[in-house]
């Protein structure tokens, strides 16, 4: 794969994974207790992850 076609598809991945993360947190905001900590939670560390990939290139 070319490396214009990859960093393409890794930006779309990741915007995708960002969304996904975000709406994590707000359906757990919604939710009131254990449930909804846990769901906030799992956003929370994949957002974490996501800025983790990005600093990883810099390094």
């Amino acid at each position: 794969m070319e490396e214009r076609t990859k960093k393409i598809v890794t930006g779309i991945i990741a915007a995708l994974i960002f969304i996904m993360c975000v709406a994590l947190i707000a359906v757990g905001q919604k939710n009131v207790g254990p449930k909804g900590l846990f769901t906030m939670l799992a956003g929370l560390a994949g957002l974490v992850s996501l800025l983790a990939f990005y600093n990883s290139k810099f390094k």
